[in-house]
């Protein structure tokens, strides 16, 4: 983009030239002037994209594909999420979140569950109805077909863990069998399906 020396100077070499020769376009420069090359405007805005992108991808949103089906209905197998990266260091983890953690028995694997209980939290299993510190949790996440009948003697969740469970009961292998999870193994919230579209929106 011209700096302001250059269109001062463009300006008045128009003005000499249109005296000299009348003939001559008066609005000539002032075309050259506001018109820059189109190939550099693209590239210029190409290139703040692809960093806004990485910035994006880097520090707030991870794109991460969903395996298995332990969290149907909500999410399918092959589905493609965002997961906010940054959220929890502002923001507690709160019953109910949809969270993404590294396997507590291969740190090399991600799985995806729903926060049921935080620290400190009594929680119990009774043929698949939980209670939460006393208090029975009404999971309308959780359709009837997918419940199942399994109980869980009543238990303290340790400090800085999250028991976690799969939205589909009967083949979900989570907290119930590898017990909480860690606060330092979860890293990130699902927060948005981009693909495929019939499943477009938001991660209750």
């Amino acid at each position: 983009m011209p700096t302001l020396p250059d269109a001062l100077t463009v300006s008045d070499s128009r003005a000499d030239s249109s005296s000299t020769n009348p003939l001559q376009p008066a609005n000539s420069a002032s075309a050259e002037l506001h018109n820059p090359p189109s190939i550099m405007l693209w590239l210029r805005d190409l290139v703040i994209l692809v960093v806004a992108l990485v910035l994006i991808t880097t520090y707030l949103y991870l794109p991460v594909r969903v395996e298995g089906t332990s969290m149907l209905p909500r999410l399918e197998d092959s589905d493609r999420l965002f997961i906010n990266k940054f959220v929890y260091h502002f923001e507690a983890i709160e019953h109910g979140d949809v969270v993404v953690f590294h396997y507590p028995r291969d740190p090399e694997k991600s799985y995806i569950k729903r926060v049921i209980a935080l620290p400190g939290d009594t929680l119990r299993i009774d043929h698949g109805r939980v209670y939460v510190n006393g208090k029975f949790i009404r999971e309308p996440y959780v359709p009837r077909e997918y419940r199942d009948d399994q109980s869980m003697a009543e238990t303290v969740i340790p400090a800085d863990t999250y028991f976690m469970m799969g939205d589909h009961r009967s083949i979900s292998q989570d907290s119930r069998v590898f017990g909480p999870v860690d606060r330092s193994l979860i890293y990130g919230k699902a927060v948005f399906i981009y693909w495929p579209t019939r499943d477009l929106g938001v991660v209750h």
